[in-house]
């Protein structure tokens, strides 16, 4: 069974033929980071019209590097929930209007139980029962990942996610967009003991959630002064040490949350997907991690950490399976709808 998979709820272009829900034929994306460099940011009308002029080339990308024409697609998935929702309508409105063209059925698909799936891809042992967590620039989510269909909520960021905050953190710096490769480079050459960035303090000691909100303003003030109005020359070696130390503070928390749901669920499989997954000190201390507690941990290839098709059409495979079929009165729910949902 073909599936071809279209995402289109951030800031990527995406579409993907899988088969049988774990062999990818084609996964192509088209980023904007070129559109949004000059604001420090995804901004959501940009994205929106982008991915109007993106949609059909990477459709046509896809089919054609998987030697598959739409007669041979055996059903259209689509990335609903969560994201922007003029960058979901895109998307949406494109597969709607295949699925009709071909009469297959269409599958509307969450966008976070996507990334969790995007390890399951081209992986031949069992990924679930695990605990799971999605780390992105719009999301901080854990979850108790029973199968690829029930994912119970175990925590989510209260304010910031941690993509963001690498995002905000190398804006400060003056070192680029997209946030996260940025703060991943500088931080190689920087001392992570050098600043004693806060770790995030909720009120409740059991809580599962994140807080990455008083980090950045830490960063901030580091940066520009107590009133963060006032911009200090930083060398290379300073820029550096603050990413060092500010990166080392996030994967800190990222890390605890995650083994520490673990050792509650009592899994014994961890696995992480979304943007932020592509971090080096991240993989590097969750590996160390894992290895000390005896965990198997599942990292998805560096590929499927960015927001791609294969993880809605390997995804959308199950949800056929389960008869959990949309039609074309389906619509988009944005993040505060779907986080609803959610939980």
């Amino acid at each position: 069974m073909r599936i071809l998979g279209i995402e289109t709820s951030c800031d990527e272009t995406a579409a993907a033929v899988v088969e049988d829900g774990r062999r990818v034929l084609s996964s192509v994306v088209a980023t904007q980071d070129r559109l949004h460099l000059p604001y420090g940011g995804v901004v959501p009308e940009i994205a929106s019209r982008a991915h109007l002029a993106a949609i059909l080339p990477v459709l046509h990308r896809a089919l054609e590097e998987s030697k598959t024409s739409l007669d041979e697609i055996d059903a259209v998935a689509v990335v609903n929930a969560p994201g922007l929702v003029g960058a979901l309508l895109v998307g949406l409105t494109s597969a709607k209007t295949v699925s009709w063209l071909i009469d297959r059925p269409l599958v509307g698909v969450n966008h976070l139980h996507a990334h969790i799936y995007a390890c399951a891809l081209e992986r031949a042992e069992p990924l679930f029962p695990c605990v799971s967590l999605v780390a992105s620039g719009g999301h901080t989510s854990l979850f108790h990942s029973r199968s690829p269909l029930e994912h119970e909520l175990l925590g989510c960021t209260l304010d910031d996610a941690a993509g963001e905050a690498f995002d905000k953190a190398a804006s400060l710096l003056d070192l680029g967009y997209p946030g996260g490769p940025a703060i991943d480079r500088a931080a190689r050459a920087g001392d992570r003991r050098a600043i004693a960035f806060p770790r995030m303090k909720l009120k409740a000691a059991d809580s599962l959630d994140f807080s990455f909100s008083g980090i950045k303003t830490a960063v901030l003030y580091h940066c520009r002064g107590p009133n963060g109005r006032q911009p200090r020359l930083l060398s290379d070696q300073e820029k550096a040490n603050v990413s060092a130390s500010f990166q080392e503070a996030v994967v800190d928390t990222l890390v605890d949350r995650l083994t520490s749901a673990a050792e509650r669920t009592q899994e014994g499989r961890i696995a992480i997907g979304g943007g932020v997954t592509a971090n080096s000190r991240l993989r590097e201390r969750l590996t160390d991690a894992a290895k000390r507690r005896g965990l198997e941990l599942v990292m998805p290839p560096m590929r499927f950490c960015v927001d791609n098709g294969a993880m809605v059409a390997g995804l959308a495979w199950h949800l056929l399976q389960a008869g959990r079929v949309a039609d074309l009165t389906l619509d988009v729910l944005p993040t505060s709808r779907a986080a609803a949902l959610a939980r």
